[in-house]
């Protein structure tokens, strides 16, 4: 899976993704202080599904209609070992395959998807 993790996820678990298989790009190496909207269109552009700690991509997407068309992954986990979060992340990205057109939050136990909003045509 081809993945955009947001700065806010830690080299820990950019690393495990990469392990496991995942091409992984990381902002806080490519661009860090780059804006939420800069990402998302990054995360498009390369056709990437953003790996994000930041709850502030939902209202990008769903109230500002922000391009997110190859899917956000949001985490919403407790304070982990580093180790353990590696490990998390692997295997919560690891159980399904549709990712893209969707909106998830992923936490310990339960997965919630929702649609992307259409783009409109232009």
């Amino acid at each position: 899976m081809r993945l955009l993790a947001n700065e806010n996820v830690p080299l820990v678990a950019v690393e495990a993704l990469r392990q496991a298989g995942h091409d992984t790009a990381w902002v806080l190496t490519d661009g860090p202080g780059s804006s939420d909207e800069s990402v998302l269109a990054r995360a498009a552009q390369e056709g990437r599904v953003l790996l994000t700690f930041d709850k502030d991509f939902a209202a990008l997407v769903f109230r500002r209609g922000a391009d997110a068309t190859r899917g956000v992954v949001l985490l919403r986990v407790p304070m982990m070992l580093p180790d353990e979060l590696g490990r998390f992340v692997v295997a919560a990205l690891g159980s399904r395959s549709d990712w893209e057109g969707h909106f998830t939050v992923v936490e310990p136990g339960r997965l919630r998807m929702r649609d992307l909003p259409p783009r409109p045509k232009r």
